[in-house]
């Protein structure tokens, strides 16, 4: 039975990635508050879930220049440094929503703007904690090693999310935004306990847009990296129909802010049960087969979440579909970091992380335009069909992702 739970081994063999590790859980705590208090507040100053859509994608641009700058930064500074940095500024952010939302109905274009700033800022710095982790442990413990990060990752996205129903049903909405706070402080805090981690190779004379593009040729020339981006985005721009949540609770569901944050929470609820069974996922050989088929799982998922208004069926697809994106993360991000050199570390992985986090934002104007055309229903059903197409089309385009046993 030991081998099917996951090996916590990295936490026992690198002090950095202890504190990388719990400092990372209590901001994504902070973290998932702000993930249902901005469309929240968003749908409730303009019951449109096409402005929740809208929101997202305005904040998308930020998203990618952040990532690749903090990627581009991350290969030519210390590392410790830019995340403590960021992790001051992010706070001071949301210190900005709070006070925004404790107005009488908080200004919308301040709003979106802050929403938009804290995306930069969260792109910024997630690469930079992406690349840390293969500098701080051993090859053969990264797939470990991520899977801890996604108990992590998903731990919050279950508490965060539930606590936000809470808060936003029975203290205020600026609660949210107050507590997001502080854990960026808790953040930097315990990032200031990790050793410096200076950049690897020589990036002194290239400049910074130059340093940028190699990474995006690099990118071009790599079949693998390619088909790793492909299966995310084809999973969230078409399978992830989160801008809707806010309808579907309130309108659909009929219900209040509690329902809306257990919506939220579903996905994280699986994941964790997964998560902490992924001892196995390090034996797996043909990984990129793995990574498509579960892609294809997450497209049914979601096809039945739109056809089953019943809440509890509802909330189990949701889980099922967060159980899934456990393991397809995992692999992927062991499959990526197993095929890149180490001088384009940082950079591959902001163009990593402006796809994972561009991509739901994407998904989220999808559904809302198909939504405000057809219906809610209609969005997130065909939403998740599509997504099936789109894994049979990725084994056809990328046929070495599906059968290479390296991969």
């Amino acid at each position: 039975m030991s081998r099917l739970f996951v090996d916590v081994s990295p936490l026992r063999a690198s002090r950095n990635f202890r504190f990388l590790f719990f400092g990372q859980v209590i901001s994504l705590l902070g973290s998932n508050l702000t993930v249902v208090a901005v469309p929240y507040q968003v749908y409730r100053q303009t019951h449109s879930s096409l402005w929740v859509g809208m929101a997202s994608l305005i904040q998308l641009p930020f998203l990618i220049a952040g990532s690749l700058w903090g990627g581009a930064l991350g290969d030519r500074i210390d590392q410790r440094t830019l995340m403590i940095v960021s992790s001051f500024f992010q706070g001071a952010v949301s210190i900005g929503l709070a006070l925004n939302a404790l107005s009488a109905h908080g200004h919308f274009a301040l709003l979106l703007s802050l929403a938009a700033v804290a995306a930069g800022a969260a792109g910024f710095v997630s690469p930079l904690r992406m690349a840390t982790i293969p500098r701080l442990l051993k090859s053969d413990q990264w797939v470990a090693a991520y899977s801890l990060n996604q108990i992590a990752v998903n731990t919050a996205a279950v508490a965060g999310p539930a606590f936000a129903g809470v808060l936003l049903a029975s203290v205020s909405l600026s609660a949210c935004y107050w507590i997001d706070a502080l854990t960026f402080a808790l953040l930097a805090v315990a990032t200031m306990f990790m050793s410096a981690l200076k950049p690897t190779g020589e990036h002194s004379g290239i400049a910074m847009l130059h340093a940028i593009a190699d990474g995006f040729r690099y990118v071009r020339r790599h079949a693998t990296a390619q088909a790793v981006y492909l299966a995310d985005l084809n999973a969230t721009v078409f399978g992830l129909p989160r801008a809707l949540f806010p309808a579907v609770a309130l309108t659909l569901y009929h219900g209040g802010p509690r329902l809306l944050g257990l919506l939220y929470a579903a996905p994280g609820a699986g994941a964790i049960v997964m998560a902490v069974m992924t001892g196995w996922v390090a034996r797996v050989h043909r990984q990129g087969r793995l990574v498509i088929v579960v892609v294809m799982i997450w497209g049914g998922a979601m096809a039945l979440f739109g056809l089953v208004h019943v809440i509890w069926i509802g909330l189990a697809c949701l889980a099922v579909a967060g159980a899934t994106d456990v393991i397809s993360t995992v692999l992927r991000n062991a499959i990526l970091q197993n095929a890149i050199t180490d001088e384009f570390r940082s950079r591959i992985s902001s163009i990593q992380m402006a796809v994972v986090t561009g991509g739901p934002r994407l998904g989220d104007v999808e559904s809302g335009v198909v939504a405000s055309l057809v219906s809610t229903e209609f969005s997130i059903v065909s939403g998740g069909v599509v997504c099936i197409l789109g894994a049979l089309a990725l084994i056809k385009r990328r046929p070495g992702f599906w059968r290479d046993e390296t991969a």
